[in-house]
């Protein structure tokens, strides 16, 4: 496998390290950018003028990843040309009335199951549902590894854009389908939050919208718990998710709080709620989620010395919680999974991945750090 990067900074395409002699034998670019660059036609079409015969996929971004730094460029770009493998790309676009469990179901139907090693997704981030894009996915292909994560806009949460072998569009989800006898791939997630006051039980609640708390207005006890942080509400709401678990013996999953309303006393999070779901607030400290990265990354699969692609998905509520300090969550990856790991990513506004290679059922999760790695034998 040989890897090689590059950046879009001032108005100009530059190498950050450039490796492959051969421009058209590479299979596959991945690109990730800040929302108004991004989204110009003009990236799409340089990229593949460059490579002219791989894959161009990517998305907007909360903060471009490029080895084990939140990049200050607008753009970054990784080029890969596997020796023996190959990848496939499947892309649906969507409208608002589209049923979203179809359209995630028709996304992977397409990719045969012969040598099939993995699969990543990249969506719009905002108009798709994150917790129904797993579970049609999941539906369509059992037992494979599906990692990836919902575009991000920074922090503003207007427009995100997905790019697939074409100029950039909302409303757009993409696959990338990984395949050979001699491909690795594994992934590792971990939140690094600790869940503290009693579990209760969400008593009323639509998708990802919840109404009440143990009969209460979810508003009014979410407030009584934050203390003087309410005042700041949503905002502090990124420092205090919720823990939810459908059933008693699930693992929990973090759901972020989006935005609240007074009026109707109810909270709007980043992915389903559902309705009977046990929930639990959680807290942490930078210490907290630094770590959780390092144990992120203990769950990957050694390459070994051989040369991989580490793709990190990461959510934009950690960047806004670490401030300056989040290259460090990045810094203890490399330093887990070795400098032979080339690193890139984004942070996002929700992770996709299962809990661990050994329970192939993939999850939406908010708050969490994400990573796939993947290299040849």
């Amino acid at each position: 496998m040989q890897i090689e990067s590059l950046y879009y900074d001032n108005s100009k395409w530059n190498f950050e390290n450039e490796n492959i002699d051969n421009k058209s034998e590479v299979h596959l670019v991945m690109a990730f950018g800040d929302t108004d660059i991004f989204s110009n036609k003009e990236h799409y079409a340089y990229l593949k003028s460059l490579y002219p015969h791989a894959e161009i996929v990517g998305c907007s971004s909360s903060g471009n990843v490029l080895g084990a730094q939140i990049s200050k460029k607008s753009i970054v770009a990784t080029a890969i040309c596997f020796k023996n493998a190959t990848v496939k790309v499947n892309t649906v676009d969507f409208i608002n009335e589209d049923d979203l469990e179809h359209v995630s179901k028709n996304l992977v139907a397409g990719f045969s199951n012969e040598n099939l090693k993995s699969i990543f997704i990249i969506s719009d981030g905002l108009h798709m549902n994150g917790s129904i894009l797993a579970k049609g996915v999941n539906l369509e292909k059992e037992n494979i590894l599906i990692t990836g994560g919902l575009a991000g806009d920074d922090a503003r949460f207007e427009k995100t854009f997905v790019m697939a072998n074409d100029i950039p569009k909302e409303k757009r989800v993409v696959a990338i389908a990984f395949y050979g006898d001699n491909l690795s791939v594994s992934s590792g997630c971990y939140a690094g939050w600790e869940e503290f006051g009693i579990e209760r039980i969400i008593t009323k609640s639509t998708a990802n919208v919840v109404y009440e708390i143990d009969n209460e207005p979810a508003l009014s006890l979410y407030k009584k718990y934050l203390g003087a942080e309410a005042e700041n509400l949503p905002a502090t709401g990124l420092r205090f998710p919720l823990n939810i678990r459908e059933n008693e013996s699930d693992k929990g999953v973090a759901r972020t709080l989006l935005a609240v309303d007074e009026e109707m006393q109810s909270l709007t999070f980043a992915g389903d709620v559902p309705e009977g779901s046990l929930a639990r607030l959680m807290k942490t400290d930078i210490d907290g989620l630094i770590d959780g990265s390092g144990k992120a990354a203990e769950k990957i699969e050694k390459s070994n010395g051989n040369s991989a692609l580490g793709l990190i998905v990461s959510c934009v509520g950690r960047k806004l919680v670490m401030n300056d300090l989040v290259d460090e969550e990045l810094e203890i990856i490399e330093d887990v999974v070795g400098s032979n790991v080339h690193l890139t990513g984004f942070y996002s506004y929700g992770e996709l991945a299962p809990f661990s290679d050994e329970v192939l059922n993939c999850k939406l999760h908010n708050q969490t750090m994400t990573l796939t790695v993947i290299y040849e034998k």
